[in-house]
């Protein structure tokens, strides 16, 4: 009898750097989770437009991205998920990506929301660290007011005080109850917004700690973003994953899953 993945990933940088870059981590990730038989989407953004200060890099924009992620689908053979953050932007993205993700910032925005439903492609909804968990089911009703397709959720978060974010891991089941799966990012909920004054900080340390009591708690999807060299990264570093720790996570995981359905 074939078995069931124990759960499906979303990883990659978080903003695309360049070409060469992008590709091998793409790379790198499908030759870390073949063997282990999870599904891979790999992610990185076209552009940063969130950024805290106009000083931080936001990445190569639209064209130059879409057209890199589209190597990375062609070269590697991955399914594709980037963030949108203006309705124009829909149509484009719309022909490349697998999977278009509506930032957390972003979430409550009905007219970009109901722009990427009417696509039919699967949306990533990432939710917003001013949301209640149950707050999620008006975003749901937005979406399915013009799609099939049932959207996933992420949880990445809630704001606790200034610069700092807690993970209530109730809300996992809570937003489950949609019928929707429930994805948990565990690097963006260890990040410390605008907490390097012209940056946001991070605790990259306890992102395996977090993930690891996702999938105890029932995650269908883990969401991390991952580099090289995370010291180096042009973009959220302080909370990314080094790549070289991602296969022990992974295994790791993959007992805790295996442990909570046997």
């Amino acid at each position: 009898m074939k078995s069931h993945p124990p759960f499906f990933l979303i990883a990659g940088p978080c903003v695309i750097e360049d070409e060469a870059v992008t590709l091998r981590i793409a790379n790198r990730l499908k030759a870390m989770t073949d063997p282990l038989g999870i599904p891979l989407t790999f992610k990185a953004s076209y552009d940063k437009a969130n950024r805290t200060a106009i000083t931080s890099f936001r990445g190569p924009g639209l064209t130059d991205g879409l057209r890199i992620l589209a190597r990375v689908k062609e070269t590697v053979g991955l399914p594709l998920l980037s963030d949108v953050h203006r309705i124009s932007e829909v149509a484009p993205a719309a022909e490349v990506l697998d999977v278009i993700q509506i930032p957390a910032f972003l979430c409550r925005q009905t007219d970009l929301i109901l722009a990427v439903a009417r696509t039919g492609k699967p949306v990533n909804i990432k939710k917003g660290q001013f949301l209640a968990p149950w707050d999620i089911a008006n975003i749901i009703d937005k979406i399915r007011s013009v799609s099939s397709v049932a959207p996933m959720i992420t949880e990445r978060g809630v704001m606790f005080g200034y610069n700092n974010l807690v993970v209530d891991f109730r809300g996992i089941q809570i937003m489950q109850r949609t019928g929707c799966p429930v994805i948990f990012d565990a690097t963006h909920s260890v990040q410390l917004p605008g907490g390097a004054g012209t940056r946001s900080g991070g605790q990259r340390e306890f992102a395996p700690v977090l993930a690891r009591a996702a999938v105890a708690a029932g995650a269908d999807g883990i969401f991390l973003e991952v580099h090289e060299d995370p010291d180096k990264a042009l973009c959220d570093g302080p909370n990314a994953l080094p790549l070289d720790q991602l296969p022990s996570l992974l295994t790791q995981l993959i007992a805790i899953k295996k442990a909570i359905t046997t």
